[in-house]
C-alpha cells in the first residue's frame, strides 16, 4: 500500500526508462517511487521503436523491444502497486505503415501518441521541429495540424502533453489558440481519445503543465477523457505535481480520470488534492 504519509494520487501513465536514452533507471524502479508518494499505479511508456530510424537517439531499438518487455514483467512481479505496459509512439506522416500492425502485435495497456517533430526528414526551408527559429504562428499551426491527423489514425489512446511547443515559444493568444487547437480537439474527442495532463511542464520553461488551462476548458467542454502523467525521466519525479494537476483538472471542470487497461478505460472519480504540498520546482532538461 503507497505510504500512510502520503496522498492517494491518480494513477502516473507518462513514465521512461534508460532504453530510451535519455533517462534513468527500470519499470520496477518508478513503481518503487510511486508508491512511497501514493500515486495508484503507473504505466511504463517508453519511446516506442520504429523500423525507419525516426528520432533513433531518442527511444530504444526493435532489437531492445523484448528487453523492454522483460524490464515491464519483471516489475509486475515485484512491484508493490500495478504497473501496466504502455508505449509513446511519435506521430508523423506515414507511420502507419509501421505502427498500425505492430502495436495491434502487442498487448498494450495504453498508447500515448505524441508529436516532437512537424516535419523529420523535412527541407531545410521547411519547419521541421517545434523549436526551429520560424513564425511561431506557422509553427502552432502545423502542429495542431499534425495532432489531428494523430487523432484520425486511431491508434493512439492518449494525446501526450497537448500544447509542448510553448516550452520553446510562446502560445498564441486565446482566439487564436482557439482558432488552430478547437479542429484538432473536435477530432481528438470524435476519436473517443483522452489528452494528458503533464506536469513536466511545471518543470519546463513555461512553468505550467500541458496543456493550458483554456484546452482543458475546451477538452472538458467536449467530453474528451482526461490522464495524468509526469513524463518522468527519473524515478524521483513520479507523481510530480500531481496535487497541482488536480486542480487545474477540477477547475477545468473534471470530475474523473480514465484507468486503463488493454487499451479500455473506466472513469474513476479523482482523489482529493492534498493540501500544503509545494510543486517541484527543480527544472528538467530532457527534450523528449
Amino acid at each position: 500500500m503507497p505510504a500512510m504519509d502520503h496522498p492517494r494520487l491518480p494513477p502516473d501513465y507518462h513514465t521512461h526508462n534508460h532504453l530510451c536514452k535519455h533517462a534513468d533507471g527500470e519499470p520496477l524502479d518508478y513503481a518503487r517511487a510511486a508508491m512511497d508518494v501514493g500515486v495508484l499505479e503507473i504505466a511504463a511508456t517508453d519511446h516506442c521503436p520504429t523500423d525507419d530510424r525516426y528520432g533513433a537517439d531518442h527511444r530504444m531499438s526493435l532489437e531492445q523491444f523484448e528487453a523492454y518487455l522483460d524490464s515491464v514483467e519483471r516489475a509486475r512481479s515485484a512491484s508493490p502497486i500495478p504497473v501496466l505496459l504502455g508505449i509513446e509512439a511519435d506521430y508523423y506522416r506515414g507511420c502507419e505503415r509501421f505502427l498500425s500492425g505492430w502495436i495491434e502485435r502487442h498487448s498494450f495497456d495504453l498508447v500515448l501518441g505524441s508529436v516532437h517533430f512537424l516535419n523529420f526528414w523535412g527541407h531545410p526551408s521547411e519547419p521541421r521541429g517545434l523549436s526551429d527559429q520560424r513564425d511561431p504562428n506557422e509553427i502552432w499551426e502545423l502542429y495542431f495540424q499534425r495532432v489531428a491527423e494523430l487523432a484520425d489514425t486511431r491508434l493512439y489512446d492518449v494525446v501526450a502533453h497537448l500544447d509542448l511547443p510553448k516550452r520553446f515559444i510562446p502560445l498564441p493568444d486565446e482566439s487564436r489558440l482557439r482558432e488552430i487547437a478547437l479542429p484538432a480537439l473536435d477530432r481528438i474527442a470524435a476519436a473517443g481519445m483522452a489528452i494528458e495532463i503533464n506536469t513536466a511542464g511545471l518543470r519546463h520553461a513555461p512553468r505550467e503543465a500541458y496543456p493550458t488551462s483554456a484546452l482543458l476548458r475546451w477538452a472538458r467542454e467536449r467530453e474528451i477523457g482526461l490522464t495524468f502523467g509526469s513524463d518522468a525521466h527519473q524515478p524521483a519525479r513520479v507523481g510530480d505535481g500531481f496535487e497541482t494537476a488536480l486542480r487545474l483538472a477540477r477547475e477545468a471542470g473534471y470530475t474523473t480520470s480514465r484507468h486503463m487497461r488493454q487499451r479500455a478505460h473506466v472513469n474513476v472519480p479523482l482523489p482529493q488534492p492534498a493540501p500544503n504540498r509545494p510543486p517541484d520546482a527543480v527544472p528538467s532538461l530532457n527534450l523528449w
